[in-house]
């Protein structure tokens, strides 16, 4: 079963000739001009999601030391 479905996934992504075909298209709809914006764009939310889920990681990891010290603290 599982054997079929990475099967199955690895023929469903794109090949060497679709990337190909993927690139051009995003150059005539973007233009040579605009893709360095449209990168540092995509840059820049990647940045801001990995700042924010280390920020919520943290968070959480805070949270369970609070947790836990306040349980000792009851035991004692």
């Amino acid at each position: 079963m599982l054997v079929n479905t990475i099967s199955i996934l690895l023929f469903a992504l794109p090949g060497g000739s679709e990337w190909i075909l993927i690139v051009l298209v995003v150059l005539l709809l973007f233009g040579g001009k605009k893709i360095p914006e449209l990168m540092k764009g995509i840059g820049r939310g990647i940045r801001e999601f990995n700042d924010a889920k280390s920020t919520v990681k943290s968070e959480i990891e805070e949270g369970m030391k609070e947790k836990t010290v306040t349980k000792q603290e009851v035991s004692e």
